[in-house]
C-alpha cells in the first residue's frame, strides 16, 4: 500500500467508453479509488453494485468513484451496462497502475498461488493526497466504509 499523507500517483487509463481518463480531472473533488479483480465474478459485482446504490450519497459528499481492474474496455462496458453503474470503470490491462498502487501481489486460492489484484481502496483528497487506504477489503462493506471515511 502507499503511504497516507503521499501524492497519489496520477495516471491515464481508459475507461468503459474508451476515453482517456487521468486522476489529475478530479482535482477538487475527493476520490474513492478501488482496485478489484475480475469483472463479473461474484464478490467484485457485489462491491461495483454497493458503490453504484451509494453513488448519490458520495457525489452529496462531493466524492466520485473510479473502479479500476485489469478487465478490457470492453468487458468495463458490459460490466457497466449490466449492472447500471454510474461510476467509471477504468481498464488497466498492462498493469501499470495497479502496481503503481501496490495492489498487485502474490494471493492464495485453492492451494494455489498465483498473482493478481487485492481488492484495496484509496480515498484521495481534492488536492490529490492520499488520506487514507484500505487493503484486503470486504466486497460488501467497502462501499459504505468508504461513505463512513467521508463524514
Amino acid at each position: 500500500m502507499l503511504e497516507i499523507g503521499t501524492q497519489a500517483p496520477d495516471f491515464t487509463l481508459n475507461d468503459q467508453d474508451g476515453n482517456p481518463v487521468s486522476l489529475s480531472d478530479f482535482r477538487g473533488k475527493k476520490v474513492i479509488l478501488y482496485f478489484y479483480p475480475k469483472d463479473n465474478t461474484p464478490g467484485c459485482t457485489k462491491q461495483a453494485c454497493a458503490f453504484g446504490e451509494l453513488y448519490p450519497q458520495f457525489l452529496e459528499k462531493g466524492a466520485t468513484v473510479i473502479g479500476i481492474s485489469k478487465d478490457t474496455v470492453s468487458s468495463h462496458k458490459k460490466f457497466q451496462e449490466k449492472y447500471t453503474l454510474p461510476f467509471t470503470l477504468l481498464s488497466d490491462p498492462e498493469l501499470q497502475v495497479i502496481q503503481a498502487y501496490d495492489v498487485w501481489h502474490e494471493k492464495k486460492m485453492y492451494g494455489k498461488t498465483t498473482m493478481g489484484v487485492v481488492r484495496s481502496t484509496y480515498l484521495i483528497d481534492e488536492n490529490g493526497i492520499i488520506s487514507n487506504a484500505f487493503f484486503k477489503v470486504k466486497p460488501t462493506e467497502n462501499p459504505s466504509q468508504m461513505l463512513n471515511e467521508l463524514s
